[in-house]
């Protein structure tokens, strides 16, 4: 049995070297459906890493206070965020002092995203963003201090004009790669000294401390106040088993705080750190559903084409198939060389398709700044994929193949 398949493959193969140019057209057309199902698969895969990466960069034991809830809008979603009264700076500080649990706890402000920095002849484009943070805000959002230091709580607490840069940033004022730790640097009408610099964390849509600063909590609330302030508030636990607890606890001290009758819902929303990656990926699931629907429908279109030039072989070769037969062979042993040089194709084309769908997929990862993705639940999916539409698409013509009368065959021209 393994000598007929072997001999099965040879012939397959000396089959398709004779006939190159139709062999090369059915194996682009697999190829291209496969690379369609494959690219478009692995595409999703590396943003959903992505998502992942960078949405829970603060750890699976943080959870967020604010005057609003989380909702994700995609296409025609109208799902609208109940906002709420902003959290007031005495709020938020009445919560951090008050709450016992153990866990660090951290209040921040957004100041502006329009804010240009300036160091002596040199200046940043007017899109840094500063915050208004605490001592504590980089051990919850999970940055990390690269040259310099942190925050005291004596600079939090009288708001000194000192700040904390990202490495984008440093890039951009400090042009001959000097230290910028002590040195004097303009944001907005303020002069402000450089006490750290932030470990570089890449692009993760916004979140990235790169092109950000960060000012005592007290400085922005003085130099950066506009009407209605709402702040943030950071909780991180001790380890991921406490977040539950922790929340329950929060949500219960926060209510009492923002004065929430029994009964009445909270005024404000909170969120684990993962939430916004979750809501997304489950949003995505409909994308992942329609590509795979498309690569679907493109992998059909390429198993009529590769049957309908199966068909056209089984035409020119009538000659091959009667001399064949006249020498012996079985309408078995017919039907299996014309399958398996179906799959054999199916093979060629799927591999192709497979190698051409991971180089398209990645270069959507690295596009939005994720990491390399080797599919490798697509790449098996596509192998079998290749075998069951060479083994559809084959069957009819091998079979007609099969079926040729001897005598018929070898008059035919």
């Amino acid at each position: 049995m393994n000598a007929k398949i072997i001999e099965n493959i040879r012939i397959s193969i000396e089959s398709i070297k004779s006939h190159i140019v139709r062999t090369i057209l059915t194996v682009l057309i697999i190829a291209v459906g496969i690379m369609a199902l494959v690219g478009i698969l692995t595409a999703i895969d590396s943003i959903k890493f992505f998502l992942n990466e960078n949405f829970t960069m603060m750890g699976a034991n943080t959870f967020t206070i604010r005057n609003r809830e989380l909702v994700v809008r995609i296409g025609n979603n109208r799902n609208q965020a109940k906002r709420f009264s902003p959290i007031t700076y005495d709020e938020a500080m009445s919560f951090k002092e008050e709450f016992e649990f153990p866990a660090y706890t951290t209040v921040y402000v957004w100041a502006t995203g329009t804010a240009t920095l300036k160091y002596e002849a040199e200046k940043t484009n007017p899109n840094t963003r500063v915050l208004g943070t605490d001592e504590n805000y980089l051990i919850t959002s999970g940055l990390e201090i690269e040259e310099g230091r942190n925050f005291t709580q004596n600079e939090v607490f009288y708001g000194s004009n000192v700040v904390i840069i990202g490495s984008q940033l440093v890039n951009n004022l400090f042009k001959n790669k000097q230290s910028p730790i002590g040195k004097i640097i303009s944001i907005g009408p303020g002069k402000y000294k450089i006490i750290g610099v932030l470990k570089e964390k890449g692009s993760s849509i916004g979140f990235s401390g790169d092109r950000s600063c960060l000012l005592p909590l007290t400085n922005v609330r003085h130099y950066f106040a506009r009407p209605n302030m709402t702040y943030t508030i950071n909780v991180m636990t001790k380890n991921p088993q406490e977040l539950e607890p922790a929340i329950g606890e929060a949500t219960g001290l926060f209510r009492i705080i923002r004065k929430d009758r029994i009964g009445d819902e909270d005024t404000f929303g909170i969120s684990k750190s993962d939430n916004i990656a979750k809501m997304l990926i489950d949003n995505i699931k409909y994308i992942t559903l329609a590509a795979t629907i498309i690569g679907l429908i493109t992998l059909f279109g390429a198993a009529i084409g590769l049957m309908n030039i199966m068909l056209v072989s089984v035409t020119e070769r009538t000659r091959e198939i009667g001399i064949r037969k006249a020498m012996g062979a079985t309408r078995k042993t017919i039907r299996n060389q014309f399958l398996v040089e179906a799959i054999v194709i199916g093979q060629f084309g799927g591999i192709f398709g497979i190698v051409l769908g991971i180089l398209i997929g990645n270069i959507v990862s690295m596009i939005i700044g994720s990491s390399f993705i080797i599919p490798w639940l697509w790449i098996l999916l596509g192998v079998a994929l290749c075998f069951a539409v060479a083994l559809l698409s084959g069957f009819l013509p091998a079979t007609k193949a099969s079926k040729l009368d001897p005598i018929e065959s070898l008059r035919y021209e």
